[in-house]
């Protein structure tokens, strides 16, 4: 699923009030999107693996289809360094190919024709990269459970999937029909990975292979692979298959703890929309580590508790109402899996969005005002040392500002609108417009623009691309009120609250970068004051 404007990212210039970094080739091989990877859009993945806890290795191949998109003799595929190429066969040829860092560029030996389907078996062994300290680094986990018994897992969010399968490992392109993953590992264990599991086969040497199959397209960091003394439940809820798959002495805390999935889904798919991998199934799959938003087999490691491994990221006590990554990790399957960002550098598509999402959670369980208490807890969490949009084209992420800050730029949206009925159609909208779709920042700032009214652009920008929120300049002129955004990008407007102090009555005011005189006067500027509650802003009084 590759649009048109993946060649364009590695074009991109780096953003107003980015601080200069330097990157490398490795940088811009992976992050890019140079001819080699253009010129095919991936129609599916058929991977086939072994996994060998007792040495931490893997092998096995991809079958790799691809259509091609311009005339090409070369494309590039990716896989990590440390891991061995052992072949790369299209239509019974063993191909040439050259590795540049953890890019593999292969020649064929004939011109591949413009709107051709081709495939290719990249076969593959080696031992992948064990995560420190995942799902924050990237990696397989090699654990045991309390039995010893082998508990594997994988996370590679932003430091790449191509670490344990070869693919073309960019945002910018997912299979369109789908994914196999077929898992041969240790008897006794099981092996679990995305979309509906379809049956396993003992291979009588010692191990059984687990296959599943992904119908719906899907990001390359979303292909998981679980490996555990798993035990299986679920049900079906109003259509949708619920599965649940725990190490085997969990299965009680599991099943009381995941009751919390059922009003999830009530509220998410009131405000979002449907389920987007409803052919897939939803999963949650016990992991070794905290969690990730593997689609359809969201990973899951909080230990049953509630908040965030028993805190609350808010610190109002709100955020230990409910089990944090069952309702964040599944708010991406809406916010990541079905609407994706091209490059990483955007990730604050997913991440501010669902953020956002454990507050709409709130507000459909306790109300509106909990919900707003909640939004404003996590403000503390902002450090505003660098911009939320990462740089371009060479797998670079934001700050990690891209959570509250992006959830915050979707509350101030909301406020601006300052109309609940149209707000919760625009973001229903929003999720169904992209549904299954690859997007950038420019689209959602269009999209939101033309729902709401406003020339959200600069908006945006502020608070994307800067580090400074909006600051509204308060003076008093002649015993009247004036007023300003002060603000790092021009033609700045966004309405504000006014309140009188000894009415207590407050009013919207309308605000740009020129300075305003009000028909108020004001005895002095502490006569007034701006609630901020449902703005993101700082508020500078000059008098």
């Amino acid at each position: 699923m590759m649009k048109g404007f993946a060649a364009a990212l590695l074009m991109m210039a780096v953003a107003k009030g980015f601080s200069q970094e330097t990157f490398s080739r490795k940088d811009s091989l992976q992050g890019g999107m140079r001819s080699e990877r253009s010129c095919f859009d991936i129609r599916r993945y058929d991977i086939n693996l072994r996994v060998i806890p007792s040495q931490k290795s893997i092998r096995g191949f991809n079958d790799i289809a691809f259509r091609v998109v311009e005339n090409t003799s070369r494309i590039q595929i990716d896989l990590f360094g440390n891991m061995q190429v052992d072949s790369i066969v299209w239509d019974s040829n063993r191909l040439q190919f050259k590795r540049d860092f953890n890019a593999v560029f292969i020649d064929f030996p004939t011109p591949l024709a413009k709107d051709s389907d081709q495939k290719i078996t990249f076969y593959y062994s080696g031992n992948p990269i064990v995560a420190q300290r995942a799902p924050w680094d990237g990696g397989f986990v090699f654990s045991k459970d309390t039995a010893g018994k082998d508990w594997i897992a994988t996370a590679v969010q932003g430091t790449g999937a191509s670490l344990w399968y070869p693919c073309k490992d960019s945002q910018t392109d997912e299979p369109d029909n789908g994914v196999t993953i077929k898992l041969a590992v240790p008897n006794g264990l099981m092996g679990v990975s995305n979309g509906r599991f379809t049956g396993s086969q003992d291979l009588n040497d010692g191990y059984t292979r687990w296959d599943w199959e992904v119908k719906n397209p899907i990001n390359t960091y979303g292909i998981s692979l679980n490996i555990g003394d798993y035990v299986h439940f679920g049900e079906n809820y109003k259509g949708l298959d619920l599965d649940y798959y725990v190490l085997r002495d969990n299965e009680q805390k599991a099943r009381k703890q995941f009751e919390q999935v059922k009003p999830m889904m009530d509220c998410f798919q009131s405000k979002f929309g449907p389920y987007p991998f409803t052919t897939d199934g939803y999963k949650l799959v016990e992991t070794p580590y905290l969690g990730m938003e593997h689609q359809s087999a969201v990973a899951y490691g909080n230990k049953y508790k509630s908040g965030y491994l028993g805190r609350d990221l808010s610190g109002t006590g709100i955020g230990l109402t409910f089990d944090f990554i069952i309702i964040h990790e599944s708010g991406h399957e809406w916010f990541g899996n079905s609407i994706t960002a091209a490059d990483i550098a955007d990730m604050w598509i997913h991440e501010g969005f669902t953020n956002y999402s454990e507050a709409v959670y709130i507000e459909c369980t306790l109300g509106a005002e909990k919900a707003m208490e909640y939004l404003n807890g996590l403000k503390a969490n902002i450090e505003n040392k660098s911009a939320v949009i990462g740089h371009f084209g060479v797998n670079n992420e934001g700050s990690g500002d891209m959570y509250p800050k992006g959830a915050w730029l979707v509350n101030t949206i909301r406020s601006m609108v300052n109309d609940d009925e149209k707000w919760w159609k625009m973001l229903l909208e929003y999720s169904t417009t992209f549904r299954h779709k690859i997007i950038t920042t420019e689209m959602v700032e269009q999209f939101f623009s033309q729902k709401s009214g406003f020339n959200l652009k600069p908006v945006f920008d502020q608070y994307l691309r800067y580090t400074k929120y909006p600051i509204l300049q308060l003076r008093k002129h002649r015993n009247r009120l004036q007023y300003r955004w002060q603000t790092d990008v021009s033609d700045f407007e966004m309405p504000f609250e006014l309140k009188f102090n000894d009415s207590g009555k407050t009013i919207r005011i309308e605000g740009s970068n020129r300075w305003t005189t009000s028909k108020f006067r004001i005895h002095t500027i502490d006569s007034v004051s701006i609630p901020t509650e449902r703005f993101l802003i700082t508020v500078n009084r000059l008098d």
